[in-house]
This record gives C-alpha cells, sequence and structure tokens, in this order.
C-alpha cells in the first residue's frame, strides 16, 4: 500500500466483531506490504516524547496522584507531526512513535506507586537501584507478554472490546483519511478536551454528581451507608460506549455489589461498635462513612476477588501458554517451521529466553546487594518472576475488557504475599521493608507494561503492524522511561518530602498518595499487624461464584474495586452502544455506518479527555495554578452545579447520538 494513498486507509468491517467461520481478518496495511514502521523518524520522535511525558507524568503522579495517560494523546501527535515531513510518515511509522512514547505512562504508574515509599520509609535508594526496578519490571512485563500475544490479540478477536486500542487506532486510521472522518474524529475530540479541561482543572461545575442535595437521597447515605456517585465526564462516556453493554453490565454489577450491599452490610454489623477500630480500619466503623468503609474494607474484598479472576484467567490461558512455548521450542530446535507472515511474527523464543534469563541473574545480583543469604535472593527471584508472569495475563485481560489495569490491588496482593513468606523465613526490618518494596516495584511495573504491551500489539494488529518489530523499539522505550523515571525521582526526593512531612524538615510536601498506602501496607506487616484474610477470602468466594454462573470474574471484580462513580457513566456508554449499534443492524444500507460513526465519536471523546486530563494535571505543576482561576458563581451551590453537570453529561450524549445517526461521512 503506497504511503500516499490515504483513501483507502479504512477498517475493515469485521474489525470489531467475531469472524465468521472460515474468514480472516485483513488489517490495513496487509501482510504482503512492507512500508516504514521502524524508522530513525519514529525512533527519535518516539523516544522524545517517552521522556517528556515520562517527566511530566511522574512530577504529576507524585503531586496530585494523577498520571499523565500517554498513549491516546501521543497518537494525536503523531498524526500532526506526520505532516511536517516532506515524505509524510506511514501509517506503521505512527504506530511505533506511539508505541514507545505510551510506554511513559506505563513505567511511572510503576515507579510513583513504589519507589517514593522507600523514600518516606528512609531507606534512600542509590540512583541505580530505582532505575533498576523500573528497567527490570518494564522488560519482564514486555517479555511475559509474548507468548500470550496470538491469544489475547489474534484468537479472541472479536469477543474483547479493547477500548483504549479502539481509540488508539480509530485516531490513527481517522488520521490517515482525512475527510469528514477527521473532521468528526477532530469536533468530537476538541469538545471533549474542552469539557473534561474545564471540569477537571478549575471550578465551573460538579464533575462527580451524587444528588446529597436531595433529601431523600442524603438521608440513604447517612441512615444506611448507600451513597450514588457519578463522574460525568466525556472520557468515561466514551470508554462505556467502546466497552460495549455487556462488559458495562458486569463492571457495574461489581460495584452495585460493594457500594449498596457490602458497604451497608458492614454499617449495621460494625455501626454498634463505638469504641474501637476494626482491623484493618483505623477509626471506629461507627465514625465511618459510606467511602471510608469502602476504601478500608470492601476494596480488600475486591482485591480477593481480582487475585482469584487472576487464577482462573491464568489457569485457562496456560493450554495457550503451553502450546506457544511449545511451537517456540520446536521453532528454535527447527523442527518446526515458524509463521513467515509479517503480522504474526514475534520475536524469536531463543532471544525471548535468553532477555528472561539475562534478567533473572540481574535481579538475583540486585538481591544480592540486599542480603547475602542465599535462600532471601531465591525467593526474591522466585516472588518476582511468578508474580510477573502471573499478572501479565491478569493485566492482559483487564487492560482487553475495561482498559483499566488493577495495578493497585495487584501490587497490595505482591506486598502482602512477599512480606507472608519473607517473614516466616526471617526476613524482617528495614532491610526487610527494603525487600519487599523492591520486588513490589518490578512487579507493579511489569503488570502496568503489560497491560499498555497488548494494547500496542492490539493496535498493531489492526493496523498491520509487526508484532516483532513493535516488541523490540518496546524495550527502547522501556529503557528511556526506566531512567527518565528513575532519576526524575531521585532528583524530586533531594527537594521534595513524600507522603507527609517529617519534623524539622521544611521542604514542599507532594503527596504521593499511592506511595503512602505501599508504605503503610508493608510497615504494617513487617511489624507483624495481623492481615485481613477473612476480607481476601470473601471476596475469592465471589469470584468462585461468577465463574459458576458464567459472568467474566476478573471485570466484575474491577466493578467491585473501582469506585462506583467511575463504573456509572461507562454503562451509559454502553447503552448508547447498544442502541446504535441496533439501529447500524435493522436498516440496511443506510444505516450501514451508524456504528463506526458511534466508534469514532467515542473514540474522539476518549482521546479528548485524555489530552484535557493531560493539560490539567500539567497546570497544577505550576505555582501560580489554583483550581478557582476560572470559577462560576454556582459552582458551589450544590443544587444548581450539579444539575448543570447532569444536563451538559446529557447533551454529550445527545451529541454521540444525534451525529452517529444524522452526520453523512465521506
Amino acid at each position: 500500500m503506497s504511503t500516499a494513498d490515504t483513501s483507502a486507509t479504512r477498517l475493515p468491517d469485521n474489525a470489531y466483531v467475531p469472524l465468521a467461520p472460515g474468514a480472516t481478518y485483513q488489517p490495513v496495511v496487509p501482510a504482503s506490504a512492507t512500508p516504514p514502521e521502524s524508522t530513525a523518524r519514529s525512533v527519535i520522535i518516539g523516544l522524545v516524547l517517552c521522556v517528556i511525558f515520562t517527566v511530566a507524568s511522574a512530577y504529576s503522579g507524585l503531586k496530585v496522584g494523577q498520571v499523565m495517560e500517554a498513549s491516546i494523546p501521543i497518537s494525536i501527535l503523531a498524526i500532526g507531526l506526520a505532516r511536517m515531513f516532506s515524505r509524510r510518515s506511514s501509517l506503521l511509522e505512527n504506530v511505533i512513535l506511539t508505541n514507545i512514547g505510551g510506554t511513559s505512562g506505563s513505567i511511572v504508574a510503576g515507579a510513583i506507586f513504589t519507589l517514593p515509599a522507600l523514600y518516606i520509609l528512609q531507606l534512600n535508594p542509590h540512583p541505580l537501584q530505582s532505575v533498576f526496578i523500573c528497567l527490570a519490571g518494564g522488560c519482564l512485563g514486555v517479555l511475559f507478554l509474548i507468548p500470550l500475544r496470538r491469544y489475547f490479540v489474534k484468537d479472541t478477536h472479536g469477543q474483547l472490546p479493547f477500548p483504549e486500542a479502539t481509540a488508539i487506532t480509530e485516531v490513527l486510521v481517522t488520521g490517515e483519511r482525512g475527510g469528514s472522518q477527521a473532521r468528526l474524529l477532530i469536533e468530537a475530540t476538541l469538545l471533549a478536551g474542552v469539557y473534561d479541561f474545564f471540569v477537571t482543572t478549575f471550578q465551573v461545575w460538579k464533575e462527580y454528581v451524587n444528588l446529597r442535595f436531595v433529601p431523600a437521597v442524603d438521608m440513604l447515605a447517612e441512615k444506611a451507608r448507600m451513597v450514588v456517585s457519578f463522574d460525568a465526564v466525556a472520557f468515561i462516556l466514551g470508554l462505556g460506549y467502546v466497552m460495549g453493554l455487556r462488559s458495562c453490565m458486569i463492571l457495574c454489577a461489581g460495584g452495585v455489589l460493594s457500594n449498596f450491599v457490602l458497604v451497608p452490610l458492614i454499617w449495621m454489623i460494625g455501626g454498634g461498635i463505638s469504641d474501637a477500630p476494626v482491623y484493618p480500619g483505623t477509626i471506629p466503623i461507627a465514625q465511618m462513612g459510606a467511602e471510608q468503609i469502602f476504601r478500608g474494607y470492601v476494596r480488600f474484598i475486591g482485591v480477593g476477588a481480582i487475585a482469584t479472576a487472576g487464577i482462573f484467567g491464568i489457569l485457562k490461558s496456560l493450554r495457550v501458554v503451553a502450546a506457544s512455548f511449545s511451537i517456540a521450542a520446536k521453532t528454535f530446535s527447527g523442527s518446526h517451521a515458524a509463521s513467515t507472515e509479517r503480522t504474526d511474527t514475534d520475536l524469536p523464543f531463543a532471544q525471548m529466553l535468553m532477555g528472561v534469563v539475562a534478567f533473572t541473574l540481574a535481579i538475583a545480583a540486585f538481591f544480592s546487594m540486599l542480603s547475602s543469604s542465599l535462600l532471601h535472593i531465591v525467593l526474591g527471584v522466585a516472588l518476582t518472576l511468578g508474580f510477573s508472569f502471573f499478572f501479565a495475563s491478569v493485566a492482559a485481560n483487564a487492560i482487553a475488557t475495561t482498559a483499566r489495569n488493577p495495578v493497585s490491588g495487584m501490587t497490595m496482593l505482591t506486598i502482602i504475599v512477599s512480606s507472608i513468606v519473607l517473614l516466616r523465613f526471617g526476613v524482617s526490618g528495614q532491610s526487610g521493608m527494603f525487600f519487599v518494596m523492591a520486588i513490589a516495584g518490578m512487579v507493579c511495573t511489569s503488570l502496568s507494561m503489560s497491560g499498555q504491551t497488548i494494547t500496542d500489539l492490539k493496535t498493531g494488529y489492526w493496523l498491520g503492524s509487526t508484532p516483532a518489530t513493535q516488541q523490540r523499539v518496546k524495550f527502547m522505550g522501556v529503557i528511556a522511561a526506566s531512567v527518565a523515571a528513575g532519576l526524575t525521582i531521585v532528583l524530586l526526593a533531594q527537594v521534595f518530602q513524600f507522603g507527609e512531612a517529617a519534623p524539622g524538615d521544611s521542604r514542599v510536601v507532594l503527596a504521593s498518595p499511592q506511595a503512602s498506602i505501599m508504605k503503610a501496607l508493608v510497615e504494617g506487616f513487617m511489624s507483624q499487624q495481623p492481615v485481613a484474610y477473612a476480607l481476601f477470602g470473601v471476596g475469592a468466594m465471589v469470584a468462585v461464584i461468577m465463574e459458576m454462573l458464567g459472568v467474566p470474574p476478573l471485570v466484575f471484580a474491577l466493578g467491585m474495586y473501582l469506585p462506583l462513580e467511575l463504573n456509572l457513566p461507562t454503562l451509559v456508554g454502553g447503552a448508547l452502544a447498544h442502541f446504535i449499534n441496533k439501529r447500524s443492524e435493522s436498516g440496511g444500507e443506510p444505516t450501514r455506518h451508524y456504528r463506526e460513526r458511534g466508534i469514532i465519536i467515542a473514540s474522539g471523546f476518549m482521546a479528548g479527555g485524555a489530552l484535557g486530563g493531560v493539560f490539567g494535571a500539567a497546570l497544577r505543576l505550576f505555582p501560580w495554578y489554583r483550581d478557582d482561576l476560572v470559577q462560576t458563581p454556582f459552582y458551589a451551590n450544590e443544587p444548581v452545579s450539579q444539575t448543570v453537570s447532569l444536563v451538559l453529561f446529557v447533551a454529550l450524549c445527545a451529541h454521540l447520538w444525534w451525529h452517529s445517526l444524522h452526520r453523512k461521512l465521506a
């Protein structure tokens, strides 16, 4: 396909739906074509953007707990930068650029969850240790995802929604095509970008709607701890549309169980205990609000459900993983022909195996600096490799289904299990805390990177990239982002305090909310406080029940773990997708493009919302920023402000509906 032939750039009709019997998927760029992919242009620009977004994300994540989502904004930048050269960048060059640049968010997510905790605990890691934790975790995340690539990307074609990959794909394809398709995407992107930027950055109207100004709703919240909250932003609306109705309903069902069953139940049982907290809570349940009960108790149930659902997922994929390794082993020995199709070629098995062995030895050397005991070193390596491999499947499944990676829950589980194991074998105190946080840092970065990698590979699958090339350049992004993230945190630690102010230290505090949680958790375990096994066990039983009922347990468990305000708007988007798709299927040729237009608009909402969030997070880095720089007269008036938010959210829904059904495209 000529790079100049953009009029023919269109996703096949079966890109997002299960294949008919005997049918195969033909990507935008066919396997027989060999357009430019990993060129100096795409790699260098990708690395530059990766470093920029890594530094910005690390600072904003530590300051306000918000990591800048990089892949969607970078895909939009790729479209704009493609027009700056005499030879316009090819579609697959833009894929590579986005793949490399998008690595930044994944590495930063792993880094800010764990590395600042080491400084809060006054363990002060060496800069090389910080960089290595990010590097080892990131590379393991890519390596362990490779054998799962065919299953998640190709074998389950049309069965998983891949919301973020869909948005990136639509941005790249629509930008390549131009015309009315591009105008529709740009309009949706600008609308969502402006909307989400103002509502999340300034005091214009309430982002969260809870209707507590209605007396009956407020009484329900006070008497039964049942609170309904709704994040009325364009990004989540678009996310729900791409996820589809069924996935959204299962996700919300988990949220309903957590918020309308478990929270009131814990309140009813524990509300009479007014003089002492019940572990793992830190204050008496009688003094807790719904949000505190959810975070203090119910989220641990969600963690147990996610972990059990992950076990089911890895058991189901064992056959696929074993088959992938079997084929790779036969290829390595010369007894089996490897796939010769460009779009279905992974890195050679020998290279993947060498990479795993090399990082196993490097991790062992790292742990040898923390302990001279061979047993402790072996335990550290085994826990790191075991959790990283196990969570690769969990992360891929979560991202493919909901575009949300349960990073915090899985990192908490890693800390809990690692602490229990290491304590049993005599690792404790400050060295034990460093040991556990190093394991958690590598695992957290690994699972975050696995989720990002599966998104990139799915995007490449739809568009026709070479998987081996994508995997190869991903390591370049990991190296650049690891160095940038590790050194940025080291430099920030010299200027700021993380978590909370220490007596006598006048430095400004960066809240580091995620790392503060992990620090409290590892400190509690290493001081041998009791473990909330009952809560984890309840979550495990919920996942078992969902599996027995044939409901995807991981999606349900994610709904239990995530705040309800993030789940409910997806249900609105999923319902819109359902009804628009029904109209698309029922009217013959005149309605054939309804679904396509809906996907483009929803992808624009996701892209614009991500950009708005990036700009808003960037503003928070400046000392002159205040959220009341832009403030409407009615912002503090809850009834008016929340009503305006609801009306405007309905207007976003109407925009999506109207332009999907009535907008004509070239």
